[in-house]
């Protein structure tokens, strides 16, 4: 249902449906794994048509090593003296509190936010997200790749920090209005996907990195993070996915080349949905998952070559908040194991 209103660029008629305001966010991490922190987080406030109401903006004391420096600029020294998450948890929520949280590569963000807040005890006041890498796929955008950047020289929008959390947010902020008012112009369905809070918390044996203060170098992240070795999928494989259908616990996913998501992350939520995280594709892959299947990876050719069903990371995300119990399975043991998986 479409209702009439002035804009001020030009009236057009807009969905009834679409929501009444978005909270831009993003969120620089020490890293990108599950027990990895925000070091710095932003936000832009837009009113249900796209418009700038306020902005926000904080660094997060991560009482450990900041992770890549090179690439977000916060050194020790600048975020010893920053309040902790639960300082700013309550005043965070206020920006996000009612909206919907729109970000690039919402999954990553919402994640890193949900962990965040149920370390401190608290429950994220948002219901919704919007990822604009899939609100891009649905207006089928003209762009090379899904990085931000790619987005904002779409749009004509000049970044002028990347990796800076208030920046990052001001481009999309920038760039998420003109492909709002295109899915409106066109009464395009988007893309919202729900919010799970996380209730509770505990950290794994990884997150004990050297603190705040202590002299520490990102680039040993390897020794943080031991090697884990999954326990065998306890469903038997249905068989391949059927594209435009769901997935189901049991079936055999792989992933090649790059994600967004870290890889680890992406595999944890596939194992928390029932899923079986293969390493190389098979007769019995049921789906491979990769961003670039035209490369000449031995995974990509051997599913070409087999016939095996291949989406790529954003669909992938959003097939995995629908997850079909297996055979002989009751409905709710499914949608529980999903329950967490955005986190």
């Amino acid at each position: 249902m479409l209702v009439d209103a002035t804009d001020a660029e030009s009236p057009i008629p807009w969905p009834a449906a679409y929501p009444e305001g978005y909270a831009v966010v993003d969120v620089e991490t020490t890293g990108l794994a599950r027990d990895d922190r925000i070091v710095s987080a932003a936000v832009y406030q837009l009113d249900a048509r796209g418009r700038v109401q306020d902005q926000w903006y904080t660094l997060v004391n991560p009482q450990r090593d900041p992770g890549p420096v090179w690439i977000h600029g916060l050194t020790t020294d600048v975020l010893e003296g920053a309040p902790l998450f639960p300082e700013i948890a309550e005043e965070f929520g206020q920006r996000l509190e009612g909206r919907v949280l729109v970000a690039h590569n919402a999954a990553f963000d919402w994640s890193m936010i949900a962990r965040e807040y149920a370390r401190a005890k608290v429950t994220a006041p948002v219901r919704q997200r919007l990822c604009t890498i899939a609100l891009s796929k649905e207006l089928g955008l003209p762009l090379p790749n899904h990085k931000l950047e790619s987005l904002a020289a779409h749009y004509g929008v000049v970044q002028q920090r990347a990796h800076h959390a208030l920046d990052d947010a001001r481009v999309l902020a920038e760039a998420f209005r003109p492909s709002l008012r295109l899915a409106a112009e066109a009464g395009l369905r988007l893309p919202l996907l729900a919010c799970q809070p996380l209730t509770e918390w505990s950290d794994g044996p990884s997150a004990a990195r050297p603190r705040i203060g202590h002299q520490s170098s990102y680039r040993g992240a390897a020794t943080w993070r031991p090697s884990r070795k999954r326990p065998a999928c306890p469903y038997p494989n249905p068989g391949r996915y059927e594209p435009g259908g769901q997935l189901k616990q049991g079936m055999r996913v792989a992933f090649s080349g790059d994600t967004s998501v870290d890889r680890e992350l992406l595999e944890d939520r596939a194992v928390g949905a029932g899923l079986h995280v293969a390493t190389s594709v098979s007769r019995l892959t049921s789906l491979l998952v990769t961003n670039d299947p035209a490369s000449a990876t031995s995974k990509n050719v051997k599913a070409r070559s087999f016939g095996t069903p291949v989406v790529d990371e954003a669909a992938f995300v959003q097939l995995l908040s629908h997850v079909t119990p297996a055979d002989g399975q009751p409905d709710g043991q499914a949608q529980g194991r999903n329950g967490t998986k955005g986190a």
